[in-house]
């Protein structure tokens, strides 16, 4: 759900005194459409990162709705399916990539979107210092950037140090679901999740894809040439 063909910068993150490598920054060119909905929708769809806790609630103006983590929505296509299919339920949208964000912002205004809040930062921070403990009520983390070499495993996202931070974030029952389309990434993600003990797997290995998670095109593609996705949901215990 990212872009290739860029700049990268990979900034080291703190938490738990490990340092987790949370995201790559990536500066990509944005169209015009993109720039004149950021410039447009980013007040209104946008939140400010502060070290400060968020009142989910107030910031959606729904106290009994669902509240799902999107994180690292690339260019937003999934998440904007999702809203759409799911309208009981609020997202709270993190993406670094700016072009991204102009195209969900794009996406919001096309579809009339109003449960969809868009943070433009640094997840590991956000959840340090943005969000209550208790607060979630599911994840998702679609198509994370894989570090598909053994060597790289602190560079990726997925890590039992970032896990163990989000669990905390996690209400009991709250689900986590990965899904990605790189099979030797999709074993290093079971391996974390699966070690750790505040998670319980809701199947044997890969789970079915949940019937909210819509296919993307770039899937839709893969799978005609024979590739796969393998999908992975974790509860909280």
């Amino acid at each position: 759900m990212t872009e290739t063909n860029t700049t990268e910068n990979s900034p080291d993150q703190t938490t738990h005194h490990c340092r987790i490598r949370s995201f790559v920054l990536r500066q990509g060119r944005m169209t015009k459409a993109q720039v004149l909905a950021y410039e447009a929708g980013l007040p209104t769809f946008g939140v400010t990162y502060e070290d400060k806790r968020l009142d989910l609630n107030a910031l959606f103006k729904r106290e009994q709705s669902p509240k799902i983590l999107e994180i690292g929505f690339g260019m937003g296509e999934t998440t904007a399916k999702i809203a759409q299919t799911l309208p009981e339920n609020d997202f709270l949208a993190v993406e670094v990539h700016t072009p991204g964000v102009g195209a969900l912002l794009k996406l919001i205004e096309e579809s009339n979107l109003t449960n969809i809040r868009i943070i433009q930062h640094d997840v590991v921070e956000v959840l340090q210092n943005m969000l209550p403990d208790a607060s979630l009520d599911g994840v998702h983390i679609f198509f994370p950037d894989p570090w598909h070499k053994k060597r790289h495993h602190k560079r990726r996202l997925i890590q039992a140090e970032f896990i163990q931070l989000l669990c905390t974030k996690l209400k009991v029952g709250a689900y986590l679901h990965v899904a990605t389309d790189w099979q030797e990434y999709a074993e290093w993600v079971l391996e974390v999740l699966s070690a750790e003990p505040q998670l319980q797997n809701t199947a044997k290995g890969y789970a079915e894809k949940p019937s909210y998670r819509p296919l993307t095109k770039f899937e839709n593609r893969g799978i005609k040439l024979g590739h796969g996705v393998w999908d992975m949901v974790f509860k909280r215990a």
